[in-house]
């Protein structure tokens, strides 16, 4: 029986895999029109799975040498002639196993390259004895990127492109390059100034614009397929739906989702089982989450930004220049032509991970020791009493700060205070659709109940009143009769108010902070 896959390849015979056909024809089309390119994405974002299937694709029409530099030893980039001795023999052991006879005419080139101009005319010589178009597919280049060998490699293919578009040479019809870095865009430091033309020698590369995230129609269609083996009941759509919108379409947070359900919560393939899947996948250590969080601290930029967007509320404009680091690592994302995090996994994983740093630690065992069991009866969360009891803290430890505070922390702080009551019991998340720069809703499962909070910053009564309308209207979307708002409002003369208000059928509770 197949299963969802979350390690390494996934293979169609074995796993239960977004049907990614129309991806493949697209990128294919970029092959027939001699295009060399790039497929840079995320880590774990399904490329080396879109290469394999690419290259069974392509194999009907060209010869495909489809490889990568994974464990070939770092000796092969030492100097240009063990790599120009060498390449002929890795691109062999790719082969070999589908076309021994090629595999063998690569082993005696292999003893007749000895640099890079003896290399450029072996791969001339091979193109024009098989009478054949070749596709080269290099996967994992992201390690030999920095490496002036591999960059001299492909200044030569540049340059032999460049000459095969004049009727001056052969080379491979087309060159595909995986990894998580646009290669075109690396500027290898090199010292010497007559290595300076091998800063750019992907210049000629095409853009890559075909979404590789899974849609919606591509992850009902998994679904589907799993049914069709097991004979398990499922509202497709409306799970597919849900999957989608919490991972933004990420191939291995959706393969996460899917096999927590199936293997280790009891196929319950409901609402609840999906929130209870994330919560699981949110506890678990992945090498995924690794990287994020490494990416967030090894760029204080990054970070900065991250801070700005989750706990500041700000808006800004997208633009892939500026953010371009963030984008390549999978956390940015263009959110209705605004930079966002890229799906709402992320975005839990990243509050919790600032929660966990040293000056928020101490704020959340403060909460934690507050008597949170008053809050709770017969498995019931009083969300009125919790916002009461976090209205009082307020009041006790913050009430002579100044706007730029709450602005700052106060989302955090709220998020903080969550985190204990929660624990064990429930999850939340921030519903990035309704954020605007002074606005934030954090939606609240516990148990079989569901509550949404929404924070605000107090600028006046006119705003106040729009953002009770547009909590109500959104509480119709989840068919919530109540709702929550918490208004942090930075004026000296406020009061620590609270109320229940009537608002277009909808009973909103209302506390200012």
């Amino acid at each position: 029986m197949r299963k969802f896959n979350v390690t390494g390849l996934c293979v169609p015979d074995k796993h239960y895999m977004a049907d990614i056909s129309n991806k493949i024809n697209k990128i294919a089309n970029m092959v027939d029109e001699g295009l060399y390119f790039t497929i840079n994405r995320p880590r774990q974002y399904g490329k080396t799975t879109t290469m394999l299937m690419l290259s069974k694709a392509l194999s009907e029409k060209y010869v495909v040498i489809k490889t990568s530099f994974e464990g070939v030893g770092d000796d092969l980039f030492d100097t240009e002639e063990k790599f120009c001795s060498k390449i002929f023999g890795v691109f062999a052991d790719s082969v070999e196993f589908n076309n021994e006879e090629l595999a063998a005419k690569m082993r005696i080139l292999e003893n007749e390259t000895a640099d890079f101009k003896s290399l450029s005319r072996a791969i001339t010589g091979l193109i024009k004895e098989l009478g054949k178009d070749i596709v080269l597919i290099i996967d994992e280049v992201d390690k030999s990127s920095a490496n002036r060998v591999f960059m001299q490699f492909l200044g030569l293919l540049r340059n032999k492109y460049l000459a095969m578009s004049s009727g001056e040479d052969k080379s491979f019809q087309s060159v595909i390059l995986g990894g998580v870095h646009d290669i075109k865009n690396i500027k290898l430091k090199i010292r010497e100034e007559k290595d300076r033309a091998f800063n750019s020698p992907w210049n000629v590369a095409a853009d890559f614009k075909v979404d590789m995230s899974f849609s919606q129609s591509e992850i009902e269609a998994m679904l589907k397929e799993y049914i069709k083996d097991t004979g398990i009941t499922m509202d497709t759509g409306l799970i597919s739906k849900e999957i989608r919108r919490f991972t933004s379409g990420y191939p291995y947070l959706v393969s996460r989702l899917c096999k927590n359900i199936e293997e280790y919560l009891g196929r319950d393939w409901t609402l609840k089982g999906l929130e209870a899947s994330i919560k699981m996948t949110l506890n678990e250590k992945s090498t995924l989450f690794d990287d994020v969080i490494k990416n967030i601290e090894n760029n204080p930029e990054l970070k900065a930004v991250v801070y700005e967007i989750l706990v500041e509320g700000r808006e800004i404009p997208f633009n892939p220049m500026a953010y371009e680091k963030g984008i390549m690592y999978g956390i940015l994302a263009e959110k209705e032509r605004k930079l966002g995090i890229d799906n709402r996994i992320y975005e839990s994983l990243l509050y919790d991970y600032m929660l966990a740093q040293q000056d928020m630690r101490a704020m959340v065992s403060r909460f934690s020791s507050t008597g949170n069991s008053l809050l709770i009866h017969n498995g019931q969360l009083d969300m009125e009493k919790a916002l009461l009891k976090f209205q009082e803290f307020m009041y006790e430890q913050y009430r002579q700060e100044d706007e730029r505070f709450y602005e700052t922390n106060g989302r955090l702080i709220f998020l903080a205070y969550l985190k204990p009551i929660l624990n064990g019991h429930g999850f939340s998340f921030v519903e990035a659709q309704t954020r605007e720069n002074r606005r934030m809703d954090v939606v609240i499962t516990f148990g079989a109940q569901k509550f949404v909070v929404e924070l605000k910053i107090w600028n006046g009564r006119k705003y106040e009143e729009k953002g009770l309308e547009q909590l109500a209207e959104y509480l119709d979307t989840q068919k919530l009769e109540e709702g929550y708002m918490v208004v942090f409002n930075f004026n000296t003369d406020k009061k620590y108010s609270s109320q229940w208000l009537e608002v277009k059928g909808r009973r909103l509770f209302e506390v200012i902070v």
